[in-house]
């Protein structure tokens, strides 16, 4: 059966097709948002599933992909040709496929989806869906939050703010999301140097391979079941080698 709460889930993800044979019945169904404003979004996505750094089990069950643009184009065609099932949200004028908040939750439900992974998804996620995934659903962002978030904060904005600011330290933020933008609790974080003749592309590249690294890392902690939540609720990984020290 299908393990229906965060905590007690021992399911994978980042499939390949060959492994899509194994039993799923114990293995996480996951669901990836994109959107076409960070073209590199999905390549998080592809990164891990062509270096087989999430554990093997698994499967992803349903891609929802937001306005046409060259990201979500590729990442929909991606998943397409994996068989993997993709959704159109949110609805668009001129789309009549679309889907509403509410039809996004029922369909999620019959996909029985267990957590969503957002990638360049810069919309505020309706809070129909927050409330049916409490806690399952993760954001990346390419700053330290709470520093250099918040709404208008996104892609290269980010980073020229960063090194306007005078800042030391940059780096990728994943965190659970919640009804606003970019407050929800942090789950991890990796440093990034910020150095004195930085560019904002320069800065950005940096920040971005180690948004692949640390996606990866926490989405293996989550399916291994290592995110544990502090009494004041504050997740916290377990290290992996050992389980009473966290990060």
């Amino acid at each position: 059966m299908i393990v229906q709460t965060f905590l007690e889930s021992r399911r994978h993800i980042f499939s390949s097709e060959e492994e899509r044979n194994l039993n799923f019945q114990q293995s996480m169904r996951t669901s990836f948002q994109l959107n076409q404003r960070n073209e590199r979004g999905f390549s998080k996505v592809e990164h891990a599933s062509h270096h087989h750094q999430i554990p093997r089990e698994g499967e992803r069950e349903v891609t929802l992909r937001g306005k046409p643009g060259k990201a979500v184009k590729y990442g929909a065609e991606y998943a397409r040709n994996n068989g993997i099932p993709v959704i159109l949200f949110p609805k668009a004028k001129d789309e009549s496929n679309g889907l509403s908040p509410s039809d996004v939750v029922d369909t999620l439900r019959k996909f029985e989806v267990d957590f969503i992974l957002l990638a360049g998804y810069l919309k505020l996620i309706p809070a129909e869906l927050i409330r049916a995934y409490q806690k399952s659903i993760l954001n990346i962002h390419p700053s330290l939050l709470p520093a250099f978030g918040g709404m208008g904060y996104y892609g290269m904005k980010v980073h020229k703010a960063v090194i306007a600011s005078g800042a030391r330290f940059s780096g990728p933020t994943i965190h659970f999301v919640d009804e606003h933008y970019d407050t929800g609790r942090i789950l991890a974080q990796r440093l990034v140097p910020v150095l004195a003749n930085d560019t904002a592309e320069e800065l950005a590249t940096r920040v971005l391979n180690e948004e692949h690294q640390l996606y990866v890392e926490v989405v293996e902690a989550v399916c291994e079941d290592r995110v544990v939540w502090r009494k004041d609720g504050v997740p916290l990984i377990q290290i992996k080698e050992n389980p009473n020290e966290f990060r």
